[in-house]
């Protein structure tokens, strides 16, 4: 590359690299706020928990990276045109084609990356997550013995334990059961033990009774035992072996067990899966072609560029949001398949023509005209009404 090419390709890649990293961390922090509850219910680690919630990170980013270069081919050709330097590329004769080519090398660069991600790494990840989170319930078994804390093991399963003795002895146990909406059921019992049996993981009780309710009838029983087994091999279950069409791998996909239930089940979810991964990639040419288009070329102070701007959002938001309705109608319809990739196709070759010179897209002047007087008035509005509040 050129000096000219490098320094194009030096603030494109800069804005990008700010852009992605301030949207993933604002997604990134959402999930983590959702997952408070595995530390504070589940006594995990915070090295476990930030490590689950990284692991939803390669999905952010192959869903972000594609706006994140959108954002950048905006931000930089917007400052360009803004400092007067597309005038001056454009005066000397530098064509629209060597103005783009650094964009066309970072954008190739966001391909291959939303490519491993799509195929390979969001897969992996969710699967791993998966594993962990199996583990987690494992060892809820942990936080079930920590005397003196309510746990929640699962919505509608509480544990109580008062003191832990030697040998493993639980004292002072409460088990309240409000899985079923029909019965509530409370355990209330001396002493207990975790139990690893041939036929699962029970929680054996000694000396207690047991309060049934019937949720209908407001009526109770209360039955007396000196032992009783609670069944916790739901809470300690090994990873499931069967996953989800966004865990499985894209060869799994590809050439998917016919006897395998999920597939019979959701046969529909595994093509638009497979179909969406390979999809991915051509997302971001697609909005860098949308945004060389309204923005690539030079254009004097006395033209709007908020029209232009906002011409490029608008494509954008129509081709993503075309994009993410096709890919649901594959689920139900496999004659859409074709859409899945003309979608971003049409957009390449349409805004890829229209950012090298070979279309022309003429907005009437007088469209153009009203949408500067609104932008104007809207700034003069928003002026005045800061000036009436002191600035403030």
């Amino acid at each position: 590359m050129g000096s000219l090419e490098r320094y194009i390709f030096r603030q494109a890649a800069v804005a990008f690299a700010g852009g992605l990293f301030v949207l993933t961390l604002i997604v990134w922090i959402t999930q983590v706020l959702q997952r408070l509850d595995l530390v504070t219910n589940s006594g995990q680690t915070i090295l476990l928990f930030f490590l689950m919630t990284s692991l939803g990170i390669p999905v952010l980013l192959a869903l972000i990276a594609p706006i994140a270069m959108f954002m950048a081919c905006v931000q930089t050709l917007n400052k360009l045109n803004g400092d007067s330097e597309l005038i001056v590329m454009s005066a000397a004769g530098v064509p629209p084609s060597r103005i783009m080519r650094p964009l066309m090398m970072l954008t190739v660069i966001v391909m291959v990356a939303v490519g491993a991600l799509s195929l390979h790494l969001t897969p992996s990840s969710i699967r791993y997550f998966r594993l962990l989170l199996t583990q987690v319930q494992a060892n809820m078994l942990t936080a079930i013995v920590r005397p003196g804390q309510f746990t929640q093991a699962e919505r509608g399963l509480t544990f109580h334990i008062r003191d832990r003795a030697p040998g493993g002895v639980l004292l002072g146990i409460v088990v309240s059961d409000t899985r079923d909406a029909a019965v509530h059921m409370t355990y209330v019992a001396e002493r207990g033990l975790i139990s690893e049996q041939p036929q699962g993981t029970f929680f054996v009780l000694e000396n207690g009774n047991l309060q049934r309710r019937d949720t209908k009838t407001g009526q109770a029983s209360i039955v007396v035992f000196e032992r009783y087994a609670f069944d916790l091999s739901k809470l300690t279950q090994t990873a499931e072996t069967i996953y989800r069409p966004s865990e499985r791998y894209t060869s799994e996909l590809m050439n998917p067990n016919p006897a395998d239930p999920m597939f019979e089940r959701w046969q529909g979810r595994f093509r638009q899966e497979l179909h969406d991964r390979f999809a991915a990639p051509l997302y971001p040419l697609a909005l860098m072609c949308i945004a060389f288009a309204m923005l690539g070329h030079a254009r004097t102070t006395r033209q709007s560029r908020g029209t232009a701007v906002a011409g490029a959002i608008t494509a954008m938001v129509v081709v993503r949001g075309l994009g993410f309705a096709v890919s649901g109608m594959v689920a139900t319809r496999p004659w859409a398949i074709p859409l899945v990739y003309g979608v971003p196709l049409i957009a390449i070759v349409l805004f890829g023509a229209m950012a090298l010179g070979w279309v022309r897209l003429r907005v009437p002047q007088s469209i153009s005209r009203a949408f500067g007087e609104f932008t104007d008035r809207m700034a003069e509005r928003f002026a005045a009404r800061f000036a009436a509040n002191g600035g403030s």
